[in-house]
């Protein structure tokens, strides 16, 4: 049957870059009392944003999901919310009990060890009444006994979407047009590993290169952004997606994404597109142009003051001021954060 053209294509990290709440929110007040068609590819992540994504689904009243590839954990969460839910027929779907990230390496008296037992009790106890909720919520949408769901969480094993379906966590399943068979690559099966997911029984794709996991873990470290990264394909360095979001690009042609056509995943552009994209780089031109004028009276003023013999002066100089401190990788990083939500706040 023919697939709906989708709003949203949510994948990879919920609570990354490209499982966003805030761009949720965005593709849900541009389409108000619309249809609202989401394709979702993705292992989990916060239980907090796939909450909050779901609650926004529920609230806006006509969603659609469809899941393709492997989905786990917080991304089935989130299309809880949704009016309508289907599975491509070689899609994967998991659920399982919630769990907290837990490090301790250190020598500890009884006390202390008293301690540590008190605090990961009162975490157990926070697990306890998540994974209680959870599967209320799974129950609901499945009509069936949250004990059973309960149940399902605790094997955590991997459903297919017959099953997936014969449990009522879909509606239906379709068939995507183009082949979305999942296939496990390195980086994937690491991540289920750490997080303590059972590695699905599904196609090996070919060992990813050094190259594509230096790219993937330079994505990574900008998740909190709202740009897309493609996907790169070791093979045919081509992006394997049907659409891509660039911000400032699609903020240039009053865009929410960019359609990729073909073999070669490339984009068609009008000659009224070219022309705002010209605009916009002529006017980034003159910026630069007028930062160079700018820079260049400057450059002569110290130069001026430079031949200006120096005043004298009695003030007492003291020279035991501290060097000033340089900035550290992690303020970097949120300055780059709020660059980033400042140029996603001026988006229209």
């Amino acid at each position: 049957m023919p697939q709906p053209k989708y709003n949203l294509h949510l994948k990879g990290f919920v609570g990354g870059y490209d499982f966003d709440r805030d761009y949720v929110d965005y593709i849900l007040a541009k389409n108000a009392g619309k249809p609202v068609n989401v394709l979702i590819d993705s292992t989990g992540g916060s239980l907090a944003t796939a909450l909050s994504i779901s609650s926004a689904f529920k609230l806006h009243g006509d969603v659609s999901v469809h899941f393709v590839g492997m989905n786990a954990s917080a991304a089935t969460i989130a299309a809880l919310g949704a009016k309508h839910v289907s599975i491509d027929t070689a899609a994967w779907y998991l659920v399982h009990k919630c769990s907290n990230e837990f490090f301790k390496w250190s020598s500890l008296n009884a006390d202390q060890m008293a301690d540590l037992i008190s605090a990961l009790e009162r975490q157990k106890a926070d697990l306890d009444k998540l994974d209680a909720g959870v599967a209320a919520m799974y129950a609901a949408k499945c009509r069936k006994d949250p004990k059973a769901l309960l149940d399902l969480m605790k094997v955590g094993g991997w459903l297919s979407a017959k099953e997936a379906l014969e449990w009522g966590f879909v509606d239906e399943i379709t068939d995507e047009p183009e082949d979305t068979a999942p296939k496990l690559t390195d980086s994937t099966a690491s991540a289920m590993a750490a997080a303590g997911m059972p590695i699905p029984n599904v196609p090996v794709a070919d060992r990813e290169s050094g190259l594509g996991r230096f790219f993937a873990a330079i994505a990574a470290m900008f998740r909190p952004s709202n740009a897309a990264t493609p996907v790169i394909n070791n093979q045919s360095n081509t992006p394997q997606m049907s659409t891509i979001i660039f911000p400032a690009l699609c903020a240039a042609l009053a865009l929410d994404s960019l359609e990729l056509s073909g073999d070669k995943a490339t984009a068609s552009l009008s000659v009224e597109q070219l022309a705002k994209i010209d605009k916009a780089l002529n006017g980034n031109a003159s910026e630069i142009k007028a930062k160079d004028t700018e820079i260049a009276t400057l450059k002569a003023r110290v130069a001026e003051l430079e031949k200006t013999p120096a005043e004298t002066t009695s003030a007492i100089v003291s020279t035991s001021q501290q060097p000033e401190k340089p900035e550290s990788p992690m303020d970097a990083f949120s300055a780059s954060v709020r660059r980033a939500r400042e140029i996603y706040d001026q988006l229209p």
